[in-house]
C-alpha cells in the first residue's frame, strides 16, 4: 500500500505541473528582444507625451489631446479596432498661471500650485494669514469669527524631516526574495463600513462651505514632501460640486516658515494669484484601446494596460507616462513582428485611475463583471468606486471568461524585475517558465503578494486575472510619484526598454498559450478574519 502511494504521489507531481504550461517560442522572443532593444520608440514616446504633450489630468485639453494623439499612433502602427470608450467622469481643468509671494514682514517668492478643482483668486488676492489646522468637520465650530479676510493655512506643520537612506535604488536579491512570500487576506467588515462613510471630495466640500461662509479669501496647505515638491491633488472634479474658495499648495519648507512667523510679532502677509480654467464642453472621459486580431479561440483575448492620465504638478513621466509608453511600445514590438495571435492581443490606456481607479473600473463594469446594488438608498447613490467592494455578490457579464489575462505597469520608470501573482498559486509555475528567458535582465521573480492602488484592482476583485509587474523603484516613491518634477529627466532608458520586450513576450505567450492562465474562484463575500472583534477598533 505505502508503495502503492509513493507511485501515485510520484505519478501527481509528474502530471500536475505542465498542465498550464507552453513551450516558449523563443524564436519569436529573439525577434521581440531584436526589436525592443535595437529598434525601440519607446523614448520617443515617453517624449511626446510628456515634453510635448505635458501632464495629462483628466479631461483636461491636454489629456484630450493624448488621447487624439495615442489613438493616431496605434493605427499608424496598424492596429485594428482603434477607438476611445467613454465614461462618466466631470469637468476638466487646468492651470493656466499662479504665483505666491510673502510680502510681510519681508519680500519673498513662494513655491506653490493650485489645488485642482479649485477656483481661481480673480486676479491677486492680499492678507493675513490664520495657522488653523482642520482635518474634520468637527474642528469648524473651534474657528468661527476668526477667518474673514484671511488666508488659512489648514495643514498642521510638523517639522523638517531630513532623508536617512538614498532616494534612488534598485531591489536587492533578498528584498525580491522577502516580497514572494504568500500574503494573508484581512477582511475587515468594520473597516469597509467606515470607507464606506469616508470621502477626501465631501470632506473638500464641506470645509469649501464652511471657508466660504465664514468670509476667508482662501486656503492653503502643505506639501506631503520636503525638498520643495508640490503635488496639487485635488479630488472635486465632479458636475455640480466645485468650490467656491481658492485653494493653493505651499512648499513644505515655504508652508513651515510661515508658520513659525505667524507665532512671532511680524505675522506674514500673502500675496497670491491663481487663474485655472474648467472645461465642460464633454463631462465624459475616455480609456483608448486598440487590438492585434485574433486568429482563432473566438471572443478570448490578452489585454495590457496603463494609465495615460496624471496629475499636472509636472510631465506626467513615471507616473505614468512611462507605463504608457511601454504599453505602446509593446504593441509597436508586435505589430512589427507581423504576429498573428491565437487570441485577440488589446492594449489599453485608461483614464481617471488618479481620482480612483475609474477608467479600468468602468470598463469592468461594462465588459466583465458588475456587483448587485446596496439596499440603503444614500449609499447606493455613492460613486461606484467608493461602494464596489462592499457590494456582493458578484454577477459575471456575458464576456466574463474572455478575457485570459491583464498585466499592468504603474510603477514607475524602473526595469521589470518580475510579476506579483496575486495569490494564485497555479499561476506561478506559467509565470516562471515565462519570465525564464530574461533572468540575465533581471527578472526572475514570481510574488505571491497582492499589489494594489492601480488598474488591475478591479479585474482582481471580480476574479479576472489581472497582474501588475514588479519594478526597480529607483526615486518614484521617494520624490517623484506626483510631484513636480516628475519629468522626462528621470525616465531610465534601457529600464523601458526592457520592460517593453518582457511585456511583449508575456502577451504573446499568453495570447498562444493552448489553455488560458488559471483562473482564481469567483469571489463571493468573505467571512471576518476575526469574528470576535468589537466595533470601534483600528
Amino acid at each position: 500500500m505505502k508503495r502503492l502511494l509513493v507511485a501515485v504521489s510520484a505519478i501527481a507531481i509528474l502530471t500536475a505541473g505542465p498542465v498550464f504550461a507552453q513551450e516558449v517560442d523563443r524564436l519569436a522572443i529573439n525577434g521581440i528582444i531584436d526589436q525592443g532593444l535595437n529598434h525601440s520608440e519607446v523614448m520617443q514616446t515617453a517624449a511626446h507625451l510628456t515634453d510635448r504633450i505635458g501632464g495629462r489630468m483628466t479631461n483636461s485639453p491636454q489629456m484630450r489631446e493624448a488621447e487624439a494623439w495615442t489613438q493616431q499612433q496605434f493605427r499608424d502602427w496598424g492596429l485594428s479596432n482603434v477607438r476611445a470608450e467613454g465614461f462618466e467622469f466631470g469637468r476638466g481643468w487646468s492651470i493656466v498661471r499662479s504665483s505666491a509671494r510673502m510680502v510681510e514682514p519681508r519680500a519673498l517668492e513662494l513655491r506653490a500650485i493650485p489645488i485642482a478643482w479649485t477656483p481661481s483668486t480673480n486676479g491677486v488676492i492680499s492678507g493675513g494669514v490664520v495657522v488653523a489646522p482642520i482635518t474634520s468637520a468637527g474642528q469648524f465650530d473651534q474657528w468661527r469669527g476668526r477667518l474673514r479676510g484671511k488666508i488659512v493655512m489648514i495643514t498642521r506643520p510638523d517639522t523638517a524631516s531630513e532623508p536617512t537612506e538614498p532616494a534612488f535604488r534598485r531591489w536587492t536579491d533578498e528584498e525580491l526574495q522577502d516580497r514572494a512570500g504568500y500574503a494573508l487576506p484581512r477582511h475587515d467588515p468594520a473597516a469597509i463600513e467606515r470607507g464606506l462613510q469616508s470621502g477626501r471630495a465631501d470632506f473638500a466640500l464641506r470645509l469649501d462651505a464652511f471657508l466660504a461662509e465664514e468670509g476667508a479669501l482662501a486656503w492653503v496647505r502643505m506639501s506631503a514632501r520636503d525638498g520643495g515638491l508640490l503635488h496639487g491633488t485635488g479630488y472635486t472634479y465632479q458636475v455640480g460640486a466645485t468650490p467656491s474658495v481658492p485653494g493653493m499648495e505651499l512648499a513644505a519648507e515655504d508652508y513651515r516658515r510661515l508658520a513659525r512667523l505667524a507665532l512671532t510679532d511680524a505675522p506674514p502677509t500673502l500675496e497670491l494669484m491663481s487663474e485655472v480654467r474648467f472645461h465642460d464642453d464633454d463631462v465624459n472621459a475616455y480609456n483608448i484601446l486598440a487590438d492585434i486580431p485574433g486568429t482563432s479561440r473566438s471572443g478570448e483575448y490578452v489585454m495590457a494596460g496603463a494609465h495615460l492620465d496624471s496629475w499636472v504638478a509636472s510631465d506626467g513621466a513615471v507616473d505614468n507616462a512611462a507605463g504608457s509608453a511601454v504599453i505602446m511600445e509593446a504593441a509597436r514590438i508586435l505589430k512589427a513582428l507581423g504576429v498573428r495571435p491565437k487570441r485577440t492581443i488589446r492594449f489599453a490606456l485608461w483614464s481617471g485611475e488618479e481620482q480612483g481607479i475609474l477608467g479600468s473600473l468602468a470598463y469592468v463594469d461594462r465588459h466583465l463583471a458588475t456587483r448587485a446594488a446596496l439596499d440603503d438608498p444614500a449609499l447606493a447613490a455613492l460613486p461606484n468606486n467608493r461602494t464596489w467592494r462592499a457590494r456582493w455578490p458578484v454577477e459575471p457579464r456575458p464576456g466574463y471568461r474572455d478575457l485570459v489575462a491583464y498585466f499592468n505597469l504603474d510603477n514607475g520608470s524602473g526595469k521589470i524585475r518580475g510579476i506579483n501573482a496575486e495569490g494564485n498559486v497555479a499561476a506561478v509555475p506559467v509565470f516562471e517558465q515565462w519570465l525564464e528567458p530574461f533572468a540575465s535582465m533581471g527578472a526572475s521573480t514570481v510574488s505571491l503578494r497582492p499589489s494594489g492602488g492601480t488598474d488591475h484592482v478591479y479585474m482582481q476583485t471580480v476574479g479576472v486575472p489581472g497582474y501588475q509587474f514588479i519594478q526597480d523603484p529607483l526615486d518614484y516613491g521617494s520624490r517623484l510619484h506626483h510631484t513636480s518634477i516628475d519629468s522626462y529627466d528621470h525616465l531610465r532608458p534601457d529600464d523601458l526598454r526592457q520592460a517593453a520586450v518582457i511585456l511583449a513576450s508575456f502577451l504573446l505567450n499568453a495570447a498562444n498559450a493552448d489553455e488560458p492562465l488559471p483562473r482564481m474562484p469567483l469571489p463571493t463575500r468573505p467571512t471576518a478574519s476575526d469574528p470576535f472583534a468589537y466595533p470601534g477598533g483600528d
